[in-house]
Parts: C-alpha cells; sequence; structure tokens
C-alpha cells in the first residue's frame, strides 16, 4: 500500500497536532524567516543581527569562510541555540522559543555535519526511528504488539522503504549504518529527516568529507527530493562547486554578518565574496 493512503488510514496512530499550529504560507511570502538574530558567546558575537529569508521550494546557500557564523545561525533556526536577541518565524509562526522537537512536528527538519545516526542499528530501523516523535502507542502497547503498535509499525516501514528506494538505498536497507561509507551514511541521515514529511530541511555541511563521487550522489539525491516533492533546502556549504550547482540562491556570511546574496552566478562575482571567503 502507498505511504500516503496509509497516512490517511492511520492518521490517529501518532501525533501531528502541532503542525496544524501554524498557518498556510502565500505565494510569495517566505516559509521561514530569521529576523535580526544576534548569537553571542561571552564576549564573541558569532552571528551579528542577521535577518534571512527562506522561499517555499527553494534550494538556499549559506556559504562563507570558517568562524563567519553559518552553523550558529542553523542552530538557531533549528533550536538548539537560544538568540541573545531576534526572532524565527516559521510559517507565520513565531517558533524562537519553541524546542527542537517541537519544531520538526512543525515541519521544520535538520541533518548534521557529524553524524547523528545509530551506528550499530540497520538502515531501515534507523530511517523509521525518524518518526518516533509522533507515535502514539506506547510501550505497553508495543510490548503486547497491540493493534496500534502494529499500525504504527507498518506505516513507519512502508514510508521508510519509499525512501529507500528514492534515494537508492535499496541494497543497504539492512546493512549496519556503520558499515556504510560516510556518503551512504549522509544519504540514510536525509532519509531520515525526510520520513518526517518536512516543509523544510536544513543541512548542515552535508558535503564535508564526501569524495567526490559521494558529493554528486548526495547533491543527486537532494535535486531529486526538491524536484518531486518540492521540499524547500536550506544548505550550510563549504563547497562552492556544489552550490553554483544545485542552488537557487545564496547568502554570504563573513564575520557574524551577511554580506552578500543573490543568484550563484552573481555571488561569484561580488567583490566582498572574493575577499572574504577566498581571501584575495
Amino acid at each position: 500500500m502507498h505511504a500516503q493512503a496509509l497516512k490517511w488510514m492511520f492518521d490517529g496512530i501518532w501525533d501531528r497536532s502541532e503542525r496544524y499550529l501554524a498557518r498556510p504560507v502565500s505565494d510569495g511570502e517566505p516559509i521561514l524567516e530569521a529576523r535580526n538574530v544576534t548569537v553571542k558567546f561571552g564576549e564573541i558575537v558569532a552571528v551579528n543581527n542577521v535577518s534571512v529569508s527562506v522561499r517555499r521550494g527553494e534550494i538556499l546557500a549559506i556559504i562563507g569562510p570558517n568562524g563567519a557564523g553559518k552553523t550558529s545561525l542553523l542552530n538557531v533556526i533549528s533550536g538548539f541555540y537560544k538568540p541573545l536577541s531576534g526572532r524565527i518565524i516559521f510559517k507565520g509562526m513565531d517558533i524562537t522559543r519553541m524546542p527542537p522537537h517541537k519544531r520538526v512536528k512543525l515541519g521544520l527538519s535538520r541533518t548534521f555535519q557529524h553524524s547523528q545516526l545509530f551506528m550499530g542499528m540497520s538502515v531501515l530501523d534507523n530511517i523509521m526511528v525518524g518518526l518516533f516523535p509522533w507515535r502514539k502507542a506506547g510501550v505497553l502497547s508495543f510490548s503486547l504488539w497491540l493493534p496500534w503498535a502494529r499500525k504504527w509499525e507498518e506505516y513507519a516501514r512502508e514510508k521508510a522503504e519509499y525512501l529507500i528506494d528514492l534515494l537508492e538505498l535499496h541494497e543497504y536497507r539492512y546493512h549496519i549504518v556503520g558499515s556504510l561509507s560516510p556518503g551512504l551514511q549522509k544519504r540514510v541521515d536525509l532519509a531520515r529527516a525526510l520520513v518526517q514529511d518536512p516543509e523544510v530541511v536544513l543541512m548542515d555541511e552535508p558535503m564535508a568529507g564526501l569524495t567526490r563521487e559521494e558529493k554528486e550522489d548526495l547533491a543527486r539525491a537532494i535535486i531529486e527530493v526538491h524536484e518531486t516533492h518540492g521540499t524547500t533546502f536550506v544548505l550550510v556549504e563549504h563547497d562552492l562547486e556544489v552550490v553554483m550547482d544545485i542552488a537557487n540562491r545564496v547568502i554570504v556570511m563573513d564575520s557574524g554578518r551577511v554580506i552578500a546574496e543573490g543568484r550563484p552566478e552573481e555571488v561569484a562575482r561580488d567583490e566582498r565574496v572574493i575577499q572574504a571567503y577566498v581571501g584575495l
């Protein structure tokens, strides 16, 4: 049975109520915004009054030299850091003080530069774990294998299998994640983020540590998801070649500030970017 049909049939199995607290976003309105965000660590200003808007359905890349504040901004958006000042708006809702797991339920998902996968579990199980925040069936239901538990298991497995096929992981579905290459682990991490039906996926340096071939495979996977599902992506990335190939728009940060924004080809010619990012 198709995953969408299972979703409709078993909608009462897990708690998705937070998703409906946010209002629909009209055409042309940002789906995600950071407004005048400042982050400090002691006397160090990591993010300095930064405002960023993310349009629905785009692939936005945030680039810049080490220490520019890119990951700190991503951590504020995903809820791992609390800003000194400023707000995060998602689908018209102020989520600045909302914990990360509630942001996930709203449709804001996240992958990490360093894998947060369960290395001793299979690819299939790692992806299914991504649905855990919505599970309503309790420990007793699973211990006794009651109907709610069986229905949740059926839905989660069907959803995971769909993503395994989409991201071309079918031959690895039962492999232990710790035995896989970094490139495959990154695809599993993406699949686990996507199993949550996110509207926006935040990715922190997804290409870090990958070979050229692995980068191409992951880039193709991101483009495939973007084109088939209309998922919005925000990538913090160092690899300019990848950014130029897949991003619709680029924001450049340096010393905690946004110094340039535009289409990839425009940003690549910007003298401020060349000076800050390339060091010329």
